[in-house]
């Protein structure tokens, strides 16, 4: 089942977002089998300022398990994580259903 993993970061928390970047990319990168789409939410300077991931997880349970994970909310890094299912109706330029 394919999960929305909406985050957004703490005010003045770049410097953060930065610092963890490199193992929070090791984390994804040791998930890989598991994403189906993963980036940074842009503020209007163009600096990250949140994340985006569609997972595949077994049930809501993981999704939240996957997403405590990340080293970036482990340091801290987000004001505040939503976690829902997600149905992909396109992808690829397709219409899936």
């Amino acid at each position: 089942m394919l999960f929305a993993i909406v985050a957004e970061d703490k005010p003045g928390a770049l410097e953060l977002r930065l610092a963890t970047r490199p193992t929070h990319l090791e984390y994804l990168d040791s998930q890989v089998e598991k994403l189906v789409q993963a980036g940074p939410v842009l503020d209007a300077e163009g600096k990250p300022c949140g994340s985006v991931l569609i997972v595949e997880a077994e049930d809501q349970a993981a999704a939240e398990a996957f997403a405590a994970a990340d080293p970036y909310a482990q340091a801290g890094l987000f004001a505040r994580t939503t976690i829902r299912p997600f149905r992909q109706v396109y992808a690829g330029g397709q219409r899936l259903g």
